[in-house]
């Protein structure tokens, strides 16, 4: 874009302010450190407590099972008889190599807990994972 002015030819300079686009990629950064933890557990369930607890350093695949013995695949409810399924078709890994973590409210019987089990391990998973807190002194 150019302006003539008695005969010269002036240019506009448009430059961008980078102070508000720093304050707001600031502001999204920390919101999303804040929202993630959260967003990674989603299901409500009532973990068992125990004195011996590793902590989670890896992003893995979740099951969950809540109190009601609804079972969640990265909280998004599934069949316990599609379970198999679907964990074969989301690894990446060959499913001998896979974890799993699972996650069991403590008020839920050990046959549904166990079903559950049964359904990771016919989708070829060995390495089972069970989550639990540790118990406060």
């Amino acid at each position: 874009m150019a302006f003539s002015a008695k005969g010269r030819t002036q240019t506009a300079l448009a430059e961008i302010n980078i102070t508000p686009l720093v304050d707001v990629v600031l502001v999204l950064l920390l919101i999303f450190m804040l929202t993630a933890p959260v967003l990674q557990s989603g299901v409500e369930v009532a973990i068992p407590k125990t004195r011996s607890v590793n902590q989670l350093t890896e992003e893995r695949m979740v099951v969950t099972i809540d109190r009601e013995q609804n079972v969640f695949l990265q909280d998004k409810p599934v069949n316990v008889n599609q379970l198999p399924t679907l964990l074969r078709s989301t690894g990446k890994a060959e499913p001998s190599k896979r974890i799993i973590y699972l996650r069991a409210d403590e008020r839920v019987p050990f046959g549904a807990f166990a079903s559950v089990m049964d359904a990771v391990k016919q989708a070829g998973i060995t390495n089972i994972s069970i989550v639990t807190q540790p118990i406060q002194k």
